[in-house]
């Protein structure tokens, strides 16, 4: 496959609602989308940094510049005969994980349309349908948070994630619990609390939790080898985790008993599959983390999810969850049984839509 054009387009797509973490409320949520030319194909990635340095010290303007600057001038002319293999020719740029994820996903996508295969026949996956949740943010009250997750089990949503803050955690789990006692129900601190105020948490151990999500610090896997001996719900990690040597150093440490892979916190799908399968070989569950991806990032979810060891619902909702307009043709729909349909066409297996790219686009820079 070789590279000989690449194009950036930066996008802020409006939110239908507010969404709120530990690190802040968005109303938005920008991205880069990297067109790749080959051969006469086009492949399309998403980088998922957003605007802001809250879940990651990565941000649309940082990937921008090392994209654009670094990244895309070594790699045009190249001949790439596995995506993965880009992954050496981008070795000279420390860290920068979602800005090279978004070049890899390209090269899968051109990947899959040469070979006539899609995603998840390229990486094996095995299931047509992945079960899904959804991922809702933190609400004015708790009595809010209930009325929304009321709304979101009607549409059919079958496990339930909530974020959590210090002040707004186990009361928030509480009033959720109490409201529906039977749904599979998680929470997410997005690294809220240090190893000496975890212990607020501790009465959510009475809640029948799937899981706690990274509670501690996003560089930490030490302090969670601590803190999880003292918890009996299962602590799953996921800012922590940035490749499959940090995923190894997780297992061998007991610092979690789940891991949340996503592509582009990890450097792409070639490194999400080798954790996956890291994981598997230590019975550590996995499932598929979200960003409130475009259909582009979310058709490579859908295909990543589909492999056997992700037995937890994912964070891939819905277009209508976040988007009331997507930039891919595609829609993707939640079944009946609170999963989605895995594309079945070549490469990611949708379609970039001209007109609604360029609604959404702020800035756009081309090779040619």
């Amino acid at each position: 496959m070789k590279i000989e054009q690449v194009n950036l387009h930066l996008l802020r797509m409006p939110l239908k609602s507010h969404f709120e973490t530990s690190f802040g409320r968005i109303f938005t949520r920008d991205c880069i989308l990297v067109e790749m030319k080959s051969e006469g194909l086009t492949g399309w990635g998403e980088c998922v940094a957003d605007r802001d340095p809250g879940y990651s010290y990565e941000t649309s303007t940082t990937a921008w510049h090392i994209l654009k600057d670094f990244i895309i001038p070594k790699l045009l002319g190249k001949d790439v005969t596995q995506p993965g293999d880009v992954q050496d020719l981008m070795d000279f740029v420390r860290g920068h994980p979602m800005a090279k994820g978004g070049i890899e996903m390209a090269l899968w996508d051109i990947k899959g349309q040469r070979e006539g295969k899609s995603l998840r026949q390229m990486f094996g996956g095995v299931h047509s349908q992945v079960a899904v949740g959804v991922s809702v943010g933190l609400q004015d009250s708790p009595e809010e948070l209930v009325e929304r997750v009321g709304g979101y089990l009607a549409q059919g949503y079958g496990r339930i994630k909530i974020k959590i803050k210090p002040g707004r955690d186990v009361g928030d789990a509480q009033a959720v619990r109490k409201a529906f006692p039977n749904i599979h129900l998680q929470i997410d601190a997005n690294s809220a609390y240090t190893l000496e105020t975890a212990g607020v948490l501790k009465p959510v151990d009475e809640l029948d939790l799937l899981l706690i999500e990274q509670p501690l610090a996003e560089d930490d896997i030490w302090d969670h080898s601590r803190l999880q001996p003292q918890f009996r719900t299962a602590i799953c990690l996921d800012e922590s985790i940035h490749s499959a040597r940090h995923a190894r150093q997780a297992i061998e440490m007991q610092a979690c008993r789940i891991i949340n892979i996503k592509a582009g916190r990890v450097g792409g799908l070639t490194e999400a599959k080798a954790i996956h399968d890291l994981c598997s070989q230590h019975n550590i569950p996995v499932w598929c983390g979200g960003m409130l991806e475009t259909g582009v990032g979310r058709a490579a979810n859908l295909a990543l999810a589909s492999l056997p060891g992700f037995s937890l619902p994912g964070d891939i909702s819905a277009t209508d969850r976040y988007y009331a307009e997507d930039i891919t043709h595609e829609r993707f729909t939640l079944n009946a049984d609170s999963t989605i349909t895995v594309p079945d066409q070549p490469g990611l297996g949708v379609k970039v839509n001209p007109e609604a790219l360029q609604r959404a686009r702020l800035a756009e820079y081309s090779t040619q």
